[in-house]
């Protein structure tokens, strides 16, 4: 049995493509109650779609509203926290910084503080990302410095080491994901390259490419992504304080994601290159050895498999 069974869990971000897949997965998992933190309602997410609001208790608040978050997981006697909610969007970073250091760098804090104060805490997973080791960022390891130094990247460098901070000085249960680019089902963001893709061929458009079309990501499909997740809650005595790297080694440039998805899945992707993207990563890939050794994960969907997925819910979603 799962140490999550029977359990009061935490979910913030609980309507994104991350949070939406992890409630799903965690409710197999029969905990005694989610808890699932929304700052808004929108019909077209999956946590809708698929009714998971109906099997869980959605609570509405805001990531900078520290009694907020302090009140819930106090009121609620949560015992796992899972903290994947972020502004996540980069180009939004560049037009709104204060809002996205705000709401990633502060959000967490309430978050870890929160933790910190409650009684029932056994554990706090926290997401960061690739991004936080910034610029040089090839085959990273998690002993590799972190310096992100756009605003998005900065705000998960600070989320990553706040997190190491309470884990060694308080001695939080907290352990923390760094995640390359993560695609699947219900990702409504579609300025990200993967939903912008999808809609492009549904919409039989083309498909402006911000940068030179040669940066190069990895990329990790969202339910290996929820199963790291998992794993990381499920070992918390063993790892607490650690961080860990979760990648799947595809690794693709724009124009080659591109014509694998063409190839994949029999649809010609038509784009043109604009290059108007500034401060952008112009190469990044994990190293995630880490994960596998100590935790014993590994991806399990290969990239065709993740993407025929993908695509049929597109073609799906956005045919209605």
């Amino acid at each position: 049995m799962s140490n999550l069974s029977n359990k009061n869990i935490f979910v913030t971000g609980a309507t994104g493509l991350v949070g939406s897949h992890l409630v799903e997965k965690l409710l197999e998992l029969k905990p005694n109650k989610i808890i699932c933190l929304c700052r808004s309602k929108d019909p077209s997410s999956l946590f809708y779609l698929n009714q998971t609001d109906s099997q869980v208790v959605s609570v509405y608040g805001d990531l900078k509203d520290k009694e907020r978050i302090f009140d819930l997981v106090s009121k609620y006697e949560i015992n796992y926290i899972f903290h994947v909610a972020a502004q996540p969007i980069v180009p939004t970073a560049l037009i709104n910084p204060y809002e996205t250091l705000n709401t990633n760098i502060m959000g967490t804090v309430n978050v870890l503080e929160a933790a910190r104060l409650s009684p029932c805490i056994q554990g706090v997973v926290v997401a960061s990302s690739d991004k936080a080791y910034g610029k040089d960022c090839l085959m990273a390891k998690e002993s590799h410095s972190l310096a992100g130094d756009h605003p998005y990247d900065v705000s998960k460098s600070c989320t990553d080491l706040i997190s190491q901070t309470y884990a060694k000085t308080y001695n939080l249960p907290v352990a923390i994901s760094r995640f390359g680019n993560i695609y699947g089902a219900g990702d409504l963001n579609f300025n990200r390259i993967i939903p912008g893709i999808m809609k492009a061929v549904a919409e039989n458009s083309v498909l402006k490419i911000r940068s030179n079309g040669q940066f190069k990501r990895d990329y990790v499909y969202v339910k290996d992504v929820v199963d790291g997740y998992i794993c990381l809650a499920e070992n918390i005595d063993k790892i607490k304080g650690e961080a860990f790297n979760f990648s799947s080694g595809q690794n693709y440039s724009v124009i080659n994601l591109i014509e694998k998805i063409s190839e994949i899945t029999n649809v010609k992707v038509k784009y043109e290159i604009v290059n108007n993207q500034v401060n952008e990563i112009p190469e990044q890939s994990l190293n995630f050895e880490k994960a596998e050794n100590m935790l014993g994960w590994k991806s399990k969907f290969n990239f065709d498999q993740g993407m025929l997925e993908t695509f049929e819910w597109y073609k799906n979603h956005l045919s209605k």
